[in-house]
């Protein structure tokens, strides 16, 4: 809606609410706080909320480094997708890692495909491969954060987006079946320090969890995700996870915080 912002910078605080941390028994980081969002945008205007994305961005990294530096796993509560550009630059500054990147879609519209970008959420994997501008792809000068050959996209659905991937080096797996054996050629290799694993909600069903921004049908089932996620990081080098694009706000009495939570907590346990 026009002038709303999404309700997805929520999700920090209502997993939080829903137990996640003590389940977990996690330590808790803190917040990096978000910027102001400015809903104004209008096609041919470039990356809305561009510029102070690349600032979060960059705190953000820093947060993670720390947390690292500390020989800790991370994971990062969103939030939408841009988030992205945090891990990835933290990554980077460190050396070469790949990255599993679980969505119902491919987030990766640049003008080599599209008449105009728009939102980073819808464009990160792109920004984060180098395709964009240069103040969110090349942050201190270390462009692409992820090389294409250390990417492997799990789950996406759409079959007309497919061909985005054709002329990249992005291993596509597209079933349920076994997709972290699948996975571990791209990610487990000696040229790599390790993998971070990207999750958006929307990977689930919406029949089983409709509070996200763009609901696309014939997702996962929970115990699906829970055996995906326990068999990445199961893998070696399996460095530290996000998870974005739950919103708290289409989720009135919790049940659906309640069940992120469940899912995460028995994949961490199955590790």
């Amino acid at each position: 809606m026009d002038g709303v912002a999404p309700g997805c910078y929520k999700a920090p605080w209502a997993l939080r609410d829903a137990g996640l941390l003590h389940r977990l028994g996690a330590h808790d980081a803190g917040a990096v706080v978000p910027p102001r969002y400015d809903s104004t945008w209008s096609p041919g205007a470039g990356v809305r909320n561009g510029r102070v994305i690349a600032t979060y961005a960059g705190r953000l990294a820093s947060r993670i480094g720390g947390i690292l530096d500390a020989g800790e796993r991370p994971l990062v509560l969103g939030g939408d997708c841009s988030i992205l550009l945090g891990p990835a630059l933290a990554l980077r500054r460190r050396g070469r890692f790949g990255l599993a990147f679980i969505d119902a879609h491919d987030d990766f519209r640049h003008l080599g495909n599209s008449p105009h970008v728009g939102a980073a959420a819808g464009e990160e994997l792109a920004l984060v491969t180098g395709r964009g501008e240069d103040y969110l792809t090349d942050i201190d000068g270390l462009r692409p954060y992820f090389r294409e050959e250390d990417i492997v996209a799990i789950g996406v659905r759409d079959p007309e987006i497919f061909a985005d991937f054709t002329e990249s080096d992005i291993a596509l797996v597209s079933g349920v079946d076994g997709p972290a054996d699948a996975a571990r050629d791209v990610l487990v290799r000696d040229e790599l320090d390790g993998f971070w694993i990207h999750v958006d909600a929307d990977i689930l069903d919406p029949s089983v969890l409709p509070a996200v921004d763009s609901p696309e049908p014939g997702g996962l089932s929970p115990d699906q995700l829970i055996d995906l996620l326990a068999g990445l990081l199961a893998l070696p080098g399996a460095i530290g996870m996000e998870l974005t694009v739950f919103d708290p706000d289409l989720d009135e009495d919790g049940a659906q915080a309640a069940l992120l939570t469940d899912i995460l907590v028995e994949a961490a346990s199955r590790r």
